[in-house]
């Protein structure tokens, strides 16, 4: 049974929880939940009739846990052999043609469909692999349609070389042309042998047909199935595809180019990413490499300072240039860390979006020297990928969370309205990558304690303090709804399955703060506020369960539902209650280490969940299959 990590937070307590994520010990809690909730409490009994009757009591059981999520290793579904043999038999078109010579035969005009039919012969012991999707459509398109849609005459029609254009060109969209070769068939000739002829078209036009259906799959999906890496870190719906309707529509069109450039997204931001990475590969490789673990703070000395000092310097803006040039020129050499240069590193930290403490680390160096070309590279053909599997067009308004970069934003006509900082899962409690539709905004919600934390995170202390949820304001039911005083329960009988429900009453100390905004999905990942405000000043965000806190969650509310801050703030003061949202508002609670910002400057981010080589293994896997057998 696969359990997902359901909630951004486990703790109620601001200032404690703090400190437990940091790693340092509060002074006075003795075990964990103590200092989750603020120390040991006085035990309070339950008043009596308050609660039904307590369980009987069970045999204890050994202690359990629920595991996070895993990544699988990547398996494409293997290549199939085209059965041509379901095709239709071949004709004799009559006395004409069947008098002639063979070699007369394959040069005179022929009614419609005539020529293919008799070169279906050709396809006896051709050996063409494809995934069996398209197999099945080329069989099922030319059994009802037996006629050539790449080939007029004894040649390849200009049809066939749009098509071959487009296919030479996938690595301008990040894909590899090596998927989609197709060998064009040697110019005919006069004096040929007729039946040989027929073989080379007839093979030609089943292996453009089978590519040209790879890449509108690839360019429309992905090359890659999501869900395949990990079910429960991807959820992404198939896109339908009419194959057999698709080789139709190109039977039909003369603007093939046209037709297969537009089942690419069709969005700025997979523009943006596509001329990002002809830059990239247009440009030399020069670059001055800073040792990305580098750490100075001032007054200490680095061979690696006058490098970052150098990048500094050939990307300042009017800005900067008026404050700091003639700081930069004077000292743009030096290896020491000197007083000067702090204001110029915390002013470059800022313009980076980083706290500007002074301190050069692997984060400063990240965000000003960047990571190598060949890195740049990788990421971008990464984003284009994943931009794949999502809509063409993203919608708007929308909204738009990007785990790498800890940023949640409102999109609205074309124009970024709300960015705000977010705070995602830990590495241990991954933020899953999906999209779906907002639904509600919930004011002062209960938070519904997952059964990952309560096995976890709670059971242990419940075994020995199986009263402390009654004191800490907590409410657990049953399987009917019906409360129970935690203190009645032998949670020492329970394991990995606790049949009990713990949910955190609404209050200061809610783990969810005073609002979450819900999009029902098989994570139940959401947005949120968090008592825990010191998190949103850190550059690495990365502390939650999985659910996504926001920096500005009243002014997130109001964008989705359409409303002012000042309507949220009045709803609040009417303490807990429920909003639809009227309007269809998509959400992407998307993974991109490269991507655009509103104005096409594609900005990188850190891999914080090591997802960008499961993508790469599951790329290579793919390409292996795709060769060719010989």
């Amino acid at each position: 049974m696969k359990v997902f990590w359901k909630t951004s937070v486990l703790v109620p307590a601001t200032a404690l929880a703090a400190t437990l994520a940091l790693g340092a010990p509060q002074a006075g809690a003795q075990t964990f939940l103590d200092m989750l909730f603020g120390g040991p409490v006085r035990q309070q009994k339950p008043l009596k009739g308050e609660f039904p009757p307590p369980p009987k009591r069970a045999p204890k059981v050994a202690p359990a846990r629920i595991s996070a999520p895993s990544y699988n290793t990547y398996k494409p579904d293997r290549l199939v052999r085209v059965d041509f043999a379901a095709l239709a038999t071949p004709q004799t078109t009559g006395a004409t043609t069947a008098d002639a010579t063979p070699q007369a035969a394959a040069f005179q005009p022929q009614p419609d469909g005539a020529a293919f039919r008799q070169a279906l012969a050709g396809l006896d012991g051709y050996e063409l692999f494809a995934e069996s999707g398209i197999a099945k459509a080329l069989v099922s398109y030319y059994s009802a349609n037996p006629d050539f849609i790449w080939v007029t005459g004894t040649e390849p029609n200009a049809r066939a070389a749009e098509a071959l254009r487009v296919l030479n060109d996938a690595a301008s969209y990040g894909l590899s042309p090596a998927d989609y070769t197709v060998d064009l068939p040697p110019a005919a000739q006069t004096a040929g042998d007729a039946a040989v002829r027929a073989n080379e078209l007839i093979r030609f036009e089943m292996a453009l047909s089978a590519r040209v259906l790879r890449y509108i799959h690839d360019a429309q999906d992905g090359r890659i199935d999501p869900n395949r890496i990990s079910s429960g870190y991807y959820d992404f719906p198939d896109k339908p595809l009419d194959m057999a309707a698709t080789l139709q529509a190109l039977s039909h069109t003369t603007q093939v180019q046209t037709y297969l450039e537009s089942r690419h997204p069709q969005n700025p931001e997979y523009q943006a990413l596509r001329t990002e990475l002809e830059g990239l590969r247009a440009s030399e490789e020069n670059e001055i490499v800073v040792d990305p673990k580098l750490l100075l703070k001032p007054g200490e000395t680095s061979a690696e300072l006058p490098k970052l000092l150098t990048l500094i310097a050939r990307d300042l803006d009017d800005d900067m240039g008026g404050a700091y040039g003639e700081t930069l020129s004077r000292l743009v050499g030096s290896e020491t860390y000197a007083p000067e240069l702090v204001p110029v590193i915390e002013a470059a930290q800022k313009k980076a979006g980083l706290k500007p403490d002074g301190v050069i680390g692997p984060r400063t160096v990240e965000a000003l020297a960047g990571s190598s070309k060949a890195d740049r590279l990788a990421k971008v053909q990464y984003a284009l990928e994943e931009l794949r599997w999502m809509p063409s067009d993203l919608g708007s308004p929308r909204v738009f969370i990007n785990q790498p970069a800890f940023t949640a934003s409102y999109i609205e006509g074309g124009e970024e309205k709300l960015k705000m900082r977010a705070v995602i899962g830990k590495v241990t409690n991954q933020t899953a990558f999906f999209y779906d539709t907002i639904k509600t905004v919930n004011y002062h919600p209960y938070w519904g304690v997952p059964q990952s934390i309560i096995v976890n995170e709670m059971l242990p202390k419940l075994r020995s303090d199986p009263g402390y949820l009654d004191r800490a304001g907590y409410e657990v039911t049953d399987s009917r709804g019906k409360r129970i005083p935690s203190s009645a329960i032998n949670w020492g009988a329970y394991g990995a399955k606790v049949p009990y429900n713990v949910r955190q009453q609404p209050g200061e100390a809610n783990a969810l703060g005073e609002l979450k905004i819900l999009f029902p999905n098989k994570f139940a990942i959401y947005m949120h506020d968090t008592p825990q405000k010191s998190f949103f000043k850190r550059d690495m965000r990365a502390f939650s369960h999985g659910c996504v806190r926001l920096e500005d969650p009243r002014g997130m509310a109001a964008a989705v539902l359409g409303k002012s801050v000042d309507y949220v703030a009045d709803k609040l003061k009417g303490g807990h209650s429920e909003e639809k949202v009227t309007r269809n508002v998509p959400v992407y609670v998307a993974y991109f280490t490269a991507w655009p910002t509103m104005s096409g400057k594609v900005e990188y981010f850190p891999d914080v969940y090591g997802r960008d080589a499961k993508l790469q293994q599951a790329i290579d896997a793919t390409a292996e299959v795709r060769a060719p057998t010989s």
